[in-house]
């Protein structure tokens, strides 16, 4: 069965690249460009698992987080957050709010963030 990822992204570029890189692997990938519309599409999707990056507009990525990981349906799916925020309080704070992995944009490559993904379905 082809798995799900959710991208919750508000960079057109780096989404479009991050969809192209993911399809081309052989997923399906449904995205959200903010925090609000995710958390509805998120309910829907019940994706696999959720790339999810933490300065959006309107509700942040932490906000995000929480909410999933409030949600009976989909508080167990695992979340990848994928941000230019790396500061140490933040990576805590995800950390501390539920996220199963948090990896840098700066530090990572697209081939980088599929290896990751792949990793949970092994």
């Amino acid at each position: 069965m082809t798995k799900k990822i959710f991208i919750v992204e508000d960079d057109e570029f780096l989404r479009s690249l991050t969809v192209k890189r993911l399809e081309k692997e052989g997923y399906q990938v449904e995205v959200a460009v903010d925090g609000e519309s995710a958390l509805g599409k998120i309910k829907e999707a019940q994706p696999d698992i959720i790339l999810l990056d933490l300065l959006l507009p309107g509700l942040s990525g932490f906000e995000v987080l929480k909410k999933i990981r409030e949600d009976g349906p989909i508080k167990g799916t695992p979340v990848i957050v994928f941000s230019n925020l790396g500061q140490r309080e933040d990576i805590e704070k995800a950390k501390a709010l539920g996220v199963n992995d948090f990896l840098i944009k700066a530090n990572f490559t697209l081939d980088d963030v599929v290896m990751k993904i792949s990793s949970f379905f092994k």
